[in-house]
């Protein structure tokens, strides 16, 4: 469960516009990722206030970095946004069940053949 710090820190990582867009683009492109720089290139940022807005994402645990050659790929963590979503829905209704369970089934290389 994530603790009330945790959800302020991922909260304020999304309370910018450049972070908020970049994350966005990372859910939307699944577990292919994207390259910094085809996230710079899409957000139209130069890629030192790209890094910095992303590094401000991992720190928060919302999104995760790998190194794939001489590129560095980016992805959402969808377990730390489900997190994030069950800990601002918890009490939601008086803790009686209501609106849509969410069911997140990220793209894979098999979705984008």
């Amino acid at each position: 469960m994530l603790s009330p710090l945790d959800a302020v820190e991922s909260l304020a990582a999304l309370a910018q516009e450049h972070r908020l867009a970049a994350y966005r683009l990372l859910v939307q492109a699944g577990d292919l990722g994207l390259s910094a720089g085809s996230i710079a290139e899409r957000l139209g940022l130069p890629p030192s206030s790209l890094s910095f807005h992303l590094t401000h994402l991992v720190r928060a645990g919302l999104i995760e970095q790998q190194r794939q050659g001489r590129s560095q790929i980016y992805r959402a963590n969808y377990v730390a946004m489900i997190s994030l979503i069950d800990f601002l829905t918890e009490n939601c209704c008086g803790g009686a069940a209501c609106g849509p369970a969410i069911a997140c089934a990220p793209a894979t290389r098999e979705d984008a053949a």
